[in-house]
């Protein structure tokens, strides 16, 4: 039986209250407790600092040749957080209930409530340590909008705010590094959980410079290891980002909660052609100020600039009148799919929607020409300021676009498509972000615990800075205050040694292969897979094809794949050989979880099951549970439930109309 350690009382209550009568750990008894964080991204970089800061000896390991090169660097448009700047009617439980309703209610309250409670503290926490967020002319914190809400509540740093609070991140984990609280290992690759009486000790991590295999000790282990995005092969995640951390977790015991929760951000740069390897990320800030249209007859190839107004279909404003452009990621990826596929796509590949800024343009410039007193301004005039706004709060965004594209967005509407970009489902998680392995923490996108089936825009930010700044000092503290009697274990204790010869033996039967088939093309066939039957829609007849088409292309990537290089040096062919095998078995559980949950919600959208107007149908009666898949060898993996309940935000169709 699932145990989600929710405590009890009135939801506004429960962390209050849970902080309040939470063991801890003297600050003497800290200094001689070791704890082992994997992942220096948001969630891992504000762990790592935090409990250093404490007094905790950490370790902290990543793949990367430094923490600042983390995906979370990536992020764009925003981090959320309940402050109502704006006096636009925001509050904490606005934000509690945005995040619940937007993941199409398959989230657990009261680890959202905590999120919305927390995310003030983000913000002051980020300002002290420098992070330039964008402000207003008085000096306040700026605010913009995004999808899934009616309310400014994302706070910005133009559009490279996960660079911004990465740095600010990496700033205090590299201060707890100078004083010696925390012992950074780059170039590692964790490839093993060492577990000892049952609990997390310690990992087996790989040297990715020598190709050596180290052991390292500690009284727990955090996960802040990211999403399983690549998976899909195509997606706006770096290329190293990977789930072989939190899957050889899986295979020690820890469950794997809604694996085919997958996010398809509606607003990325269509794919050009088969010589891609990853997808560009164009802000959902974006849809903040831009329109988003077809033209309204099938196969027009004029451009842009050729359709007159009467002849465009603004279809997000047209089938969404109260949230228009801003309506959640899943609803708006489905929908500019729906224009594609019935003949309405723009483009050369006919796979792409217009993202137009002309209304924005020659709004914010009348704005500006009044407030310079320019009474009569001609058209040239009013563009010009306009261009001008637009270029400082999206400026990096528009550059970057026409440096891919060739095309200057300020001149010609952007062409998007969605493309995978999050994943919801992660590692299992209580209420204290421990996994069902004991010692065993999962943070940020590496856990499944707050967004349900669907994440709002600008909460990954949000959600990665609550755990590690302010959920785990607390949570952890709960369990290691029972583990003060416990010594360093030496890693040549029988679990470390035979942990090790297991990852040693993987090692050597996957460089035996000597096959003549490429890693990468193993991971293009796999992606091409998942995106046609696991992708934006998924059917009964598809999903069983997948998991047929997933085995057997398992099956003969482990007669033919091949790995040049040698095992004891840097070879970075065999390490993308270990994370897509880990690829390769998690889409057979994504295939096998979304074929289980037969209902639509969120991201996941079963064809069989649709309202008559096209939206998610979900089935409360049947499927109102986080699905908890457990490792069990050889054998089909085991479905367990955690049963949602909802006492505050009872579950409704949802509706952006």
């Amino acid at each position: 039986m699932l145990n989600s350690k929710i405590p009890s009382g009135e939801l506004e209550q429960k962390w209050k209250d849970y902080k309040g009568h939470v063991k801890l750990v003297n600050p003497a008894n800290k200094r001689n407790l070791e704890v082992i964080i994997i992942g220096t991204g948001l969630a891992g970089a504000s762990a790592a600092a935090s409990l250093g800061e404490l007094g905790y000896k950490v370790k902290a390991f990543c793949f990367q040749d430094s923490p600042r090169r983390a995906h979370s660097i990536a992020a764009q448009g925003g981090i959320n957080a309940a402050k109502n700047y704006q006096n636009d009617g925001d509050s904490v439980f606005r934000l509690f209930y945005d995040t619940v309703k937007g993941g199409d209610y398959r989230s657990r309250e009261s680890n959202v409530y905590r999120l919305a409670e927390v995310s003030s503290n983000i913000i002051d926490q980020c300002v002290a340590q420098g992070v330039p967020f964008a402000r207003e002319y008085g000096g306040l914190l700026s605010n913009r909008s995004f999808g899934g809400t009616q309310v400014q509540r994302t706070f910005y740093a133009a559009g490279q705010t996960g660079q911004q609070l990465l740095i600010g991140a990496y700033q205090a984990l590299e201060r707890q590094v100078a004083l010696g609280n925390v012992k950074m290992y780059s170039r590692h690759e964790m490839l093993d959980i060492v577990k000892i009486d049952g609990k997390a000790r310690g990992i087996i991590a790989r040297n990715l410079v020598t190709g050596e295999l180290e052991r390292y000790f500690g009284h727990a282990v955090l996960l802040c290891s990211g999403g399983y995005g690549n998976v899909f092969y195509l997606s706006t995640n770096a290329m190293g980002s990977n789930v072989t951390a939190a899957w050889k977790a899986h295979k020690q015991g820890a469950y794997f909660a809604n694996p085919c929760f997958t996010q398809i951000h509606p607003t990325c740069i269509p794919v050009t052609g088969d010589h891609q390897s990853k997808l560009t990320l164009m802000s959902e800030s974006l849809r903040n100020d831009g329109r988003i249209w077809v033209p309204k007859k099938q196969n027009d190839t004029r451009k842009a600039s050729e359709i007159p107004e009467d002849e465009r279909d603004y279809y997000l404003e047209r089938r969404y009148p109260a949230f228009g452009n801003l309506v959640p990621r899943d609803v708006a990826s489905r929908a500019a799919k729906e224009r594609c596929d019935a003949g309405y796509g723009v483009g050369t590949s006919k796979q792409a929607v217009f993202l137009d800024y002309a209304a924005a343009i020659e709004r914010y410039g009348k704005i500006e020409c009044g407030k310079h007193g320019i009474d009569d301004p001609s058209a040239e005039e009013i563009r010009h300021h306009g261009m001008e706004v637009v270029k400082e709060k999206y400026g990096n965004l528009f550059d970057m676009y026409e440096k891919i594209t060739g095309e200057n967005p300020y001149e010609i509407p952007m062409r998007i498509y969605p493309a995978v970009h999050y994943t919801m489902g992660g590692l299992w998680v209580d209420y204290e972000l421990m996994t069902t392995v004991p010692g065993l923490y999962a943070l940020g996108e590496a856990n499944f615990s707050d967004h349900g089936a669907n994440r709002l825009g600008a909460s990954a930010l949000m959600q990665g800075l609550a755990d590690g700044y302010f959920v785990i000092p607390y949570t952890l503290g709960n369990y290691l205050a029972d583990e003060i009697r416990v010594k360093e274990i030496p890693t040549s204790h029988p679990a470390f040694e035979e942990a090790e010869k297991a990852v040693a033996e993987h090692i050597q039967k996957l460089k035996n292969i000597n096959g003549t088939q490429t890693v990468e093309s193993f991971h293009k066939r796999l992606g091409k897979i998942m995106w046609d039957k696991c992708g934006m829609a998924r059917n009964e007849q598809g999903l069983k094809e997948a998991i047929q088409e997933i085995a057997q292309l398992k099956e003969e990537f482990w007669k033919d794949v091949r790995i040049p290089g040698e095992i004891n040096e840097m070879n970075p062919e065999l390490d993308k050989a270990n994370r897509v095998a880990d690829f390769i078995e998690l889409g057979q559980l994504m295939c096998l979880d979304a074929l289980t949950r037969r209902e639509s919600c969120g991201g996941h959208f079963r064809e069989e099951m649709q309202t008559e107007e096209g939206e998610a149908k979900r089935d409360d009666a049947n499927f109102c549970f986080v699905s908890a898949w457990e490792f069990k060898g050889d054998a089909a993996p085991e479905l367990h439930k955690e049963v949602l309940e909802f006492e505050v935000a009872k579950p409704t169709q949802r509706s952006y109309k």
